[in-house]
Order: structure tokens, then C-alpha cells, then sequence
């Protein structure tokens, strides 16, 4: 337990050390800690330095999160004793700060004195990218701000409100779970990453602290419910779902339940939620913009489309980030001028396709790229499949979501130059990706189908073996660093190995 008081006063006197030490207005510097109060103050301390933070998950391969820490250009990087082997900050010259073992007794616990205006950076959060390498999106403080203000209208809290926060720091719906609370004075229980995997644990912990207010995705909700929660009716609860579709058997599961339920929309370019919608009745849409963003529904050309014709989704307004770090090129093509405004104004190409209904409701329709979402994490297929490719003994590599009765997983197809284990294949991109990124099964194939075009006829290719398709116990992940919604529920866990053998040469092998 931590007062409000002792919090702020920790996060001065890191602040300052961190100020000692070189922080400053659009310096950056690394986060790799464990759930505990130690984060919470770590990234505080960051923010009241001038600086911007670069949240690292401490269970992400290793190379993963070297390679974010050097394009970042961290100047510093925060960490617990116990997790210093976890990136090797001082061998690419970055100091290391075990924040654990600092005695930060003599420094001021007074506010720093630092000058912070809106367009600085508050935070640098790494998304899949199409390159194989993942991106960096850089969030403005004035962003961050408006986001918190505006979450505090709607769906609102109060200073009498508890939020479990379930996410981890590395996807930005994380933010919403810190400082919606603290802007209101609301308490904080911080679950550990155990009892988020673990649904009976993390049921118990909602009931015991007597939460009023929990977000999580569409699976972390079915996980709650398969758990047996809630144990008794509920009074004055909050539920915030996004990440992925809000399928309306759920809506209607946890609405007969009591809960006051929100369905939430919006990418990390735009600052974690850009839309919200209250579900009372029928089928959950993206909803009503947040204050000060807009949201347009335009053809190729940039011109907005009909009622019920198809189109892609842009975001302006107040939430966008800056772009992309290090990025311009990608920064320019998604991050456009804005026709319909004045002043310099942009708009962000989401790469979503949706529609207005009648009723004057956003509709979403599917992606307009290889872009997908499982368990809420946003994933560009292109990333796993340029990891695929640089193993020698592969040819040619696409990965595809199957559908199973577990929900979507991520199937590989790959053709070989040389004989090759599948599973030796899953083995080494789970030392280079994240384990949501890792596909289910891989397929061996003697070469991929192509259409008349030249181009990989995804319709031909075959589904894995059955044994491949079977999904083990769901586990809650927070929502993706930028939430997208996705047309079917996924509830499948973290992949595991899963091996058939094949008949014949040109039977498909599936790991």
C-alpha cells in the first residue's frame, strides 16, 4: 500500500536524481520493471523530469528489447535489481538504474521546477511493424492530457472508484489504468502478471478489493466469466472492453450481469481511445468520438462516402501523436493533412473499413491491410513472416489468422529449400518475438498457391491439422498498444507447441 502523499514524494526525489543525471525535455528514458509500486513511481518520475518514457516488457525476447532501447535512444533506462540481465542497457552505453536499490534519501521531495509544454514527449510505445522490426509512436503530452480529461467525463470516475489495473505497461490502454485513476484520486490495484494469466486469481482479487471500475479485452472478460465471476450480483460496476469486436453475446452476458458497460475504440496513434460507446441495447459500435476528435468515413479519394457504403477510417483531432520516431516516410503516410480543416491540421489513416448505418452508428467491417488482431494485440503479419524469411532453410513464408474453436490463431505456410523441423522454426522466432506474435502452427508446404495474379492465394491455403486447431485455456492480455477492433472474438492463449505428423510428400508438416 502506498498513500497519494508518499507516492508523489518517491516520484520527486527520482525525479530530481533522474534530472541529476541528464533528464530533460524530449530526452528518453527506459522503463523494464515488475507490476509493483516501484513502476508506478518509475514512470511518474520520468513525466515530472521533462522526459518521455520508453516502456519495455521485461518478458519479451531479449533482442526485441535491445533493439527498441537503441532506437529509441534511450539516455537512461529504469530498472529493478532483479531484472538488470533482462536488456543489455550498458553494453550500448546506456546507464542502468536499478531503481530498487537507489537511496534517493537525500534528494528534494519537493516538485521539480521543470517547464513542460504540450508538443514535448511523453512517452515513445513500440508497435508491430510491416518491416519486421517494430515501430516506435511518439505520444505529446497535450495528447496524453486531453485523453485523461476527457476520460474523466466519460465513462467517468470519481475519487470513491477502485481500478484493478490488469495491462502491461508496454500497450497504451496502460495509461488509461494509471492516470485516470490518480487524476481522481482513486485507488489503484496493481495485479501482478500471474494473477492477470490466471482467471480464478484474477476474479478473486476483483471481488476481494472491492473493485468498481476494470478494463480489459473481450477475452479477459470471457476469462473472468469462465471463472465463475462475479460470485455475487453487482451494484455500481465498470466495465471498459476494447481491443477487439465486443461480440454482442458478451455485451449481453455482462450487461444481464449489472455491469455499466463501454465499448471502446481507437489506435496508439491517436492516443489510446478515440471513440467510446455506452452499451445499452443492440450491437456494440465504435461509438461517439472523444471530446475534440473527429472521426471520418472516406473513399480513395479522400471524399467521405454515403450511408452504408464502405470506407476507411480516419481520426483527427487532438489526440493524434507526433508520428513515428525515426519513421518520416511512415510518419507521412499515415499521418495526413487534413482537407476538411484549417490550421494545419492532420488526420490518421487507421487502415480500418467501416460503414454508417441507419441508425447513424460506425460499423466495422475488416481490415484494409494485413494487419490483425489476437487477443487484442495489434499485429502486422508482415513482421512475423519477414522473421520467418531469414532463416536459411526457408523459401518463401506467409502467415494468415485461422479461425478455431478457440477463436483466431496465427497459422505460418512456409516452402523450404532444405529440410527444416517446424518446430525448430517456432523455437527460434520465439527468441526474436513477443509469444502473441509466435504463430500457433506452422505449415510446411512443397511451394505457396498463387492466384492468376502471381500473388499467394491465401483461400487455398489448407487449415492445419485438427490436432493444431485445438485452443488451450483462454488467458487475458491487455489490449493492444493501439486497439483496433477485429470482427470475431479471440479468447485463445499464449500458443503452444502443438505437433501432427504428415502423410505423404506432399502432405502439409504443422508444428
Amino acid at each position: 500500500r502506498i498513500s497519494y502523499a508518499e507516492l508523489d514524494a518517491r516520484a520527486n526525489r527520482l525525479a530530481h536524481r533522474l534530472i541529476a543525471s541528464g533528464a530533460a525535455p524530449e530526452t528518453k528514458i527506459g522503463v523494464v520493471m515488475e507490476r509493483d509500486a516501484d513502476m508506478v513511481v518509475a514512470v511518474l518520475a520520468v513525466l515530472k523530469s521533462g522526459a518521455a518514457y520508453v516502456p519495455l516488457d521485461p518478458e519479451h525476447p531479449q533482442d526485441r528489447l535491445a533493439y527498441m532501447a537503441a532506437d529509441s535512444g534511450l539516455s537512461l533506462l529504469l530498472t529493478q535489481a532483479g531484472l538488470r540481465e533482462r536488456i543489455a542497457g550498458g553494453d550500448a552505453g546506456i546507464r542502468v538504474l536499478a531503481v530498487d536499490q537507489l537511496d534517493l534519501s537525500g534528494e528534494p521531495a519537493h516538485d521539480p521546477d521543470v517547464p513542460v509544454h504540450g508538443e514535448h514527449l511523453a512517452y515513445v510505445i513500440y508497435t508491430s511493424g510491416s518491416t519486421g522490426k517494430p515501430k516506435g509512436v511518439m505520444v505529446r503530452h497535450e495528447a496524453l492530457a486531453h485523453f485523461i480529461r476527457s476520460m474523466q467525463q466519460a465513462p467517468g470516475m470519481t475519487a470513491d472508484d477502485v481500478l484493478v489495473a490488469v495491462t502491461s505497461l508496454s500497450f497504451d490502454i496502460a495509461a488509461l489504468e494509471l492516470y485516470l485513476p490518480l487524476s481522481c484520486g482513486a485507488r489503484i490495484v496493481l495485479a501482478s502478471q500471474e494473477t492477470v494469466r490466471d482467471g480464478r486469481a484474477l476474479a478473486q482479487l476483483v471481488e476481494s478489493c472491492g473493485a468498481t471500475v476494470l478494463q480489459s479485452t473481450p477475452a479477459g472478460w470471457r476469462l473472468l466469466r469462465a471463472a465463475g465471476w462475479p460470485s455475487a450480483p453487482l451494484s455500481g460496476f465498470k466495465g471498459l472492453c476494447g481491443g477487439e469486436a465486443l461480440q454482442p453475446d458478451l455485451a449481453e452476458d455482462l450487461h444481464g450481469l449489472g455491469v455499466a458497460l463501454w465499448n471502446m475504440y481507437g489506435p496508439t496513434e491517436t492516443t489510446i481511445w478515440s471513440s467510446a460507446q455506452r452499451v445499452v441495447d443492440g450491437p456494440p459500435g465504435i461509438g461517439e468520438p472523444i471530446a475534440a476528435t473527429q472521426l471520418r468515413v472516406l473513399d480513395a479519394g479522400l471524399r467521405p462516402v454515403p450511408q452504408g457504403v464502405p470506407g476507411e477510417l480516419y481520426i483527427g483531432g487532438v489526440g493524434l501523436a507526433r508520428g513515428y520516431l525515426h519513421r518520416p516516410g511512415l510518419s507521412a503516410e499515415r499521418f495526413l493533412a487534413d482537407p476538411f480543416g484549417t490550421g494545419g491540421g492532420r488526420i490518421y489513416r487507421t487502415g480500418d473499413m467501416v460503414r454508417w448505418t441507419s441508425e447513424g452508428r460506425l460499423q466495422y467491417l475488416s481490415r484494409a491491410d494485413h494487419q490483425i488482431k489476437i487477443r487484442g494485440f495489434r499485429i502486422e503479419l508482415g513482421e512475423i513472416e519477414a522473421q520467418l524469411l531469414v532463416q536459411p532453410e526457408v523459401r518463401e513464408a506467409v502467415v494468415v489468422a485461422k479461425e478455431g474453436p478457440g477463436g483466431a490463431r496465427l497459422v505460418a505456410y512456409v516452402s523450404l529449400s532444405s529440410d527444416a523441423d517446424p518446430q525448430l522454426l517456432k523455437e527460434r522466432l520465439s527468441q526474436v518475438l513477443p509469444d502473441y506474435m509466435v504463430p500457433a502452427s506452422i505449415v510446411v508446404l512443397p511451394a505457396l498457391p498463387l492466384n492468376m495474379n502471381g500473388k499467394v492465394d491465401r483461400k487455398q491455403l489448407p487449415d492445419p491439422e485438427p490436432a493444431a486447431e485445438t485452443a488451450p485455456e483462454p488467458q487475458p492480455e491487455p489490449a493492444a498498444e493501439e486497439p483496433q477492433p477485429e470482427p470475431q472474438p479471440e479468447t485463445a492463449a499464449q500458443p503452444e507447441p502443438v505437433a501432427a505428423a504428415a502423410d505423404g510428400e506432399d502432405a502439409p508438416q504443422v508444428a
